[in-house]
């Protein structure tokens, strides 16, 4: 074929395929109008009939009801407790399947993503048939004056099942990207396990780690199915924003219903922003890392001079810092 030819033809001698200029058009205008349609609409609705009596309304809803307060006031106890046992676990989880080799570590890995697989409703039936009064443990537990089911300890073990694997998730692959070779300097210049894990591996993590929490937070306060069993649905004593939602509607009180309904979308929203934000953030760590994480080899990199500073995050750290 002549040069002057290939010139001609869309896609002959460059560098990528182009495609007609109406298949870009039909494929932007349905992805937009699907997004119109399934997000756009339906959230903007929400806040429209939020507002559909007026503002004394849904300020009296939100501030003067003593049930939606006590929801508000619950969800903002269940959701940060279940938040901060995801993290204690996440972060032992992902230390044991990327630092450690071991029997069952297939086995451990298979059953972290049980409660993406698992209804959370048949999650709250589980607890039920083990704490519930006629329960497994649930007797017990009762002769010791302790109650798990139809209260707020049982809200909490729910939301941390439901939520189990989005800090672990997103730990695993960061951790196995650094590599354990700091972590190890470290211990060689003689740093306990705990100074080792502030000093090194938490500035390696931090972004990962708060991105699983803002993805287990935001789960966590929009968890229905089985907080809805757990919980009993008692109103001011068990329910959290989610069933105060149902409640209200059930009472036919709607724009009651989408004012709670409101707070838990606005907080959807702001979990969005926070996550774009720690993306580009992460994106820019990652153009912005050192030459060794860049797979160069030790030859080719300077050595830094006597004068320079350690890197905060490298194990030179721990010795700069007298441990």
């Amino acid at each position: 074929m002549k040069p002057d030819a290939a010139r001609r033809r869309p896609g002959v001698g460059s560098g990528r395929p182009t495609e007609p200029a109406w298949g870009r058009r039909l494929l932007i205008s349905l992805a937009l109008s699907v997004l119109i349609v399934l997000v756009v609409i339906p959230v903007a609705s929400v806040f429209g009939y939020a507002f559909s009596k007026g503002w004394d309304h849904y300020w009296n809803t939100l501030l003067r009801d003593p049930d939606t307060r006590h929801a508000m006031w619950l969800t903002l106890v269940v959701a940060p407790t279940s938040v901060l046992l995801n993290v204690v676990f996440g972060i032992a989880a992902a230390w044991a399947l990327t630092r450690f080799e071991f029997r069952g570590r297939t086995l451990l890995t298979t059953f972290l993503d049980l409660p993406f697989a698992v209804s959370p409703v048949v999650a709250g039936l589980m607890f039920v048939l083990l704490f519930g009064a006629t329960g497994v443990f649930g007797p017990q537990l009762q002769s010791w004056g302790v109650t798990i089911i139809f209260s707020t300890p049982g809200l909490i073990l729910a939301t941390t099942f439901v939520t189990l694997p989005f800090v672990a998730r997103e730990l695993i692959p960061v951790m196995q990207a650094i590599g354990p070779e700091e972590e190890l300097a470290a211990i060689t210049l003689g740093a306990n396990g705990w100074q080792m894990f502030r000093r090194i591996t938490l500035p390696n993590i931090k972004w990962g780690l708060l991105y699983g929490v803002i993805l287990c937070n935001a789960r966590a306060m929009g968890e229905y199915g089985a907080v809805y069993v757990v919980s009993g649905h008692i109103s001011g004593q068990t329910d959290t924003l989610p069933l105060r939602v149902e409640k209200l509607l059930q009472e036919f009180d709607t724009a009651g219903s989408f004012a709670v309904a409101s707070v838990l979308t606005f907080l959807a929203l702001v979990t969005l922003i926070v996550k774009s934000f720690l993306e580009a953030r992460t994106a820019r760590d990652l153009e912005e890392a050192p030459a060794d994480d860049a797979g160069l080899p030790p030859d080719d990199i300077e050595a830094p001079a006597a004068s320079s500073e350690p890197a905060s995050t490298s194990a030179a750290a721990i010795t700069a810092a007298g441990i």
